[in-house]
């Protein structure tokens, strides 16, 4: 008897979105968009189904249903979709009983990239039904799978004219399973939708496999909400990346069955299950019994923008990052009668290095990168008490810099900003000069508090780091 319909679109499929799924402010917590395009090629006409009898039930010894996370060796979850959030299901459905696994991360930073992967899988074990098999359900339904991977292979789809579609011929897959394909759909739609993926099914005995790999990146100084820059995965990629992946849940899904040969798995109905990667520890700062030599080569530079400065200066190890921060700051000014004036000069570098302890320049080039898009991400824009100006590149100073200026509100100090970032070989520079006037006796977070003008910061904060880069060898 011919399986009920499948339902539509699988709710897996997250395309990307431009910088789609991009966090646009990631300390304002503004939410990421979701799109999903319509259904492809549409399939031949579905064949009339007569009412089921009863589905086929489990013995009270039926085994636990297999962990189907745990049939992907994690060495191979990582590469494909590191520090993925990982989220696994077991439902006893009317004919199946339906076990899932996803491992997803829409946000990995990869040079001047962010990367997007996503594993999908659903293994579905058949119930027998009146004379036929749970094998030979299964066997149907990977006929059917089979057939309209055929079909969409020379479909042509009603498309919108901005629309485009490609779906790969069926590459079978001997060895894997009792039999196996897999297949590569590549998409795009308009300035926003655009994604591909690889898919693959199989069958093991009385078990169906549905696996799928999608990946996409785009450059991080990608303007939001376009696919300008955008990257998905090519066929040759996807192909290889789904055949290894079915591999790899055939063969736990037969080790599974070799050890309760003949016998429906027990699957309590539960709500998904969803693990996320452990949160990594935010390193301290230590405070530097004495200013870094780098730092002390600007002081006169520094204290003619902060006079009679409280200063400080820490370190802070993350990862292959040595940072070193160094501050000016003084909080009582005078700015003439009955005026009270904040200014702080700020030098933080960060230091590259790799496993070995030697230089990393690419690493450099990758945060230089996040922080750039970041910055062109809210640029011209403003969000709650948060206002930032535009980008401006800074010629001859490193190997690539630039400078925007920001005005901020908040319950504790109310001041604006010019800042440079400069890269320079394997060393980021991040200068900062801030400030502002308030009325004497008024609180730094009160309304009276005027900006400092931003012709004052971005001259402050040229200079400061045109002294740093200067007392540098090769600055």
């Amino acid at each position: 008897m011919p399986q009920p319909p499948r339902p539509g679109r699988p709710s897996w499929l997250m395309p990307t979105l431009a910088a789609a799924l991009v966090v646009l402010v990631a300390a304002g917590g503004v939410g990421a968009y979701f799109v999903y395009g319509k259904l492809s090629g549409g399939g031949p006409p579905p064949v009339a189904s007569a009412s089921p009898s009863s589905p086929a039930t489990q013995p009270a010894s039926a085994p636990s249903a297999p962990d189907v996370c745990a049939m992907l060796p994690k060495d191979q979850a990582e590469r494909l979709v590191p520090d993925a959030t990982v989220a696994h299901s077991a439902k006893d459905g009317d004919y199946t009983v339906n076990l899932t696994c996803n491992w997803k991360n829409e946000r990995i930073s990869f040079g001047e990239f962010w990367r997007n992967r996503e594993i999908d899988v659903r293994i579905e074990q058949h119930k027998g039904e009146g004379a036929k098999t749970g094998r030979a359900m299964a066997q149907n339904s990977y006929e059917m799978d089979y057939r309209q991977g055929k079909y969409v292979e020379t479909a042509k789809p009603s498309l919108d004219p901005d629309e485009k579609e490609y779906v790969s011929p069926i590459k079978d897959l001997p060895g894997v399973g009792d039999s196996a394909f897999a297949q590569y759909t590549w998409r795009r739609s308009g300035d926003l939708l655009w994604y591909a993926y690889g898919q693959a099914q199989a069958r093991v005995g009385d078990m169906t496999i549905e696996v799928k790999f999608q990946a996409g990146q785009q450059r991080k100084d990608a303007q939001i909400l376009t696919n300008d820059t955008a990257q998905a995965i090519t066929e040759e990629n996807a192909i290889r990346e789904v055949s290894g992946l079915a591999g790899h849940f055939a063969k736990g899904a037969a080790a599974w069955q070799a050890q309760n040969p003949d016998v429906l798995a027990k699957a309590e109905p539960t709500a998904q299950a969803t693990l996320t990667p452990s949160a990594r520890p935010t390193p301290s700062p230590t405070e530097l019994a004495a200013f870094p030599a780098d730092c002390s080569a600007v002081t006169e530079t520094a204290t003619r923008l902060v006079p009679e400065p409280t200063t400080r200066a820490r370190g802070t190890q993350a990862g292959s990052d040595n940072q070193t921060e160094c501050r000016w700051l003084n909080r009582e000014l005078s700015g003439g009668e009955g005026i009270t004036k904040i200014r702080s000069a700020l030098i933080t570098v960060h230091r590259f290095t790799n496993r070995a302890g030697t230089v990393d320049e690419s690493a450099a080039k990758a945060y230089y990168a996040t922080q750039y898009g970041k910055d062109k991400t809210t640029a011209n824009s403003s969000l709650g008490g948060i206002k930032w100006g535009k980008l401006a590149q800074v010629k001859g100073m490193g190997d690539e810099a630039y400078q925007q200026y920001v005005q901020s509100r908040s319950s504790d100090v109310s001041a604006s900003s010019g800042t440079v970032i400069i890269r320079k070989g394997p060393v980021v520079v991040q200068v900062d000069y801030s400030g502002h006037q308030r009325p004497e006796g008024e609180a730094t977070n009160s309304p009276k508090v005027e900006f400092m003008p931003e012709k004052e910061a971005a001259a402050g904060v040229l200079t400061l780091a045109k002294a740093y880069m200067e007392g540098q060898a090769g600055g």
